[in-house]
């Protein structure tokens, strides 16, 4: 219903977004937290969220510490980044995220 919401072009990329959390978390749960879709391991694993202009991934200041260097295009703060919609999104990126996330969470 989330994804539902926004225009066709936008949905495609937030379905992306969010196979590519559910293949690199497919133990994680999927829900709704904080108005926005939340995928859980044990604890909050990642959010997603779409923007007008862009798309928000939300992977806790861990998540955006350990990436950085890979993250210093887009616009950040201390837990999220903007991937914005008119560029490609860096899904293999979105992806090694995850997997950190995944690795902290099962510690």
């Amino acid at each position: 219903e989330y994804i539902a919401a926004f225009p066709p072009d936008v949905q495609e990329k937030l379905n992306k977004v969010r196979q590519v959390i559910r293949e690199a978390a497919p133990d994680a749960e999927e829900t709704i937290k904080y108005a926005i879709p939340t995928f859980v391991l044990g604890k909050n694993l990642v959010h997603f969220a779409g923007y007008k202009h862009h798309i928000g991934f939300y992977p806790t200041p861990s998540g955006i510490e350990a990436f950085k260097e890979q993250l210093a295009p887009y616009k950040q703060s201390k837990g999220a980044v903007q991937f914005p919609l008119d560029q490609t999104l860096p899904y293999d990126l979105i992806r090694k995220i995850v997997e950190f996330r995944v690795g902290e969470n099962l510690k």
